[in-house]
């Protein structure tokens, strides 16, 4: 039965290769453990047992993710069983996996932020980089709302930010002194690279506005060149504010208003 299913993802389901294997390798753990059961055939499972395989499977250290796609491939053999009528039911019917534990976001540490924010500014490229990355760090912005800001929504003079954010929703954030003297250096040089009519912040060498991909990148790059010992994104920059914001200062909701 289980060769005439895998031959069905085949032929009648056009899975590929790799699906097909992890089809397989997920199935084949379902009959060890059907057998270890004593079960006579497929038919005899009932929803205590597949149950029960689940957490078998959650004892022997699997994830809930790992599970749930075991799950899933066993409630679509069963659907095929009941189809060729090698099975009354299906067992697995409403059998849930474990939740996986949710993975918290990597942050950098103090040293490491301050690190990386040291990096040279020797160029006009490298001036708008430390102006992207001071910013993101002091104000905790999203990648997307980093990009999209106009030069009018920063205020220097007040040291905020007006961000808007997911739903469309604006927000009004400080900015940090290291970063407002960091965008203050990078509007020198804006000048000279900007296209007429162009209102982003940031701008990339042909004076267009700068695409997400560009800052990840630079960002990469500027981490090595800084010999951290980890790979950075932006959004490490937003946690690692968050983080160190509730460190200073322990107040959640504060902190949960800012980002």
């Amino acid at each position: 039965a289980l060769n005439d299913f895998l031959q069905h993802l085949s032929g009648e389901r056009r899975l590929s290769p790799q699906t097909r294997l992890h089809y397989r390798r997920d199935l084949e753990k379902l009959d060890k453990f059907c057998r270890e059961q004593g079960l006579a055939g497929w038919s005899a499972v009932q929803s205590t047992h597949a149950r029960a395989f689940a957490a078998a499977l959650h004892h022997a250290g699997l994830d809930g993710r790992s599970i749930a796609r075991t799950l899933s491939a066993a409630r679509s053999f069963y659907r095929f069983l009941l189809r060729e009528q090698l099975a009354r039911t299906n067992p697995f019917t409403g059998i849930k996996a474990p939740k996986s534990a949710r993975r918290l976001p990597k942050a950098l540490s103090v040293d490491q932020a301050a690190q990386l924010l040291a990096m040279p500014a020797t160029t006009p490229l490298a001036v708008r980089d430390r102006a992207l990355f001071e910013l993101c760090y002091s104000s905790g912005l999203r990648l997307s709302e980093l990009v999209s800001l106009k030069l009018t929504d920063v205020d220097l003079r007040d040291a905020t930010v007006t961000v808007t954010g997911k739903g469309a929703k604006t927000r009004i954030v400080p900015v940090g002194k290291p970063a407002r003297a960091a965008i203050a250096d990078w509007l020198k040089e804006r000048k000279a690279i900007a296209r007429p009519g162009i209102e982003t912040l940031f701008v990339g060498q042909a004076g267009e506005p700068l695409g997400v991909r560009v800052v990840q990148l630079r960002l990469k790059a500027w981490a090595a060149r800084q010999n951290l010992p980890v790979s950075v994104h932006p959004h490490m920059l937003r946690h690692s504010f968050a983080s160190h914001v509730l460190e200073s200062s322990g107040d959640l909701r504060a902190v949960q208003e800012l980002l």
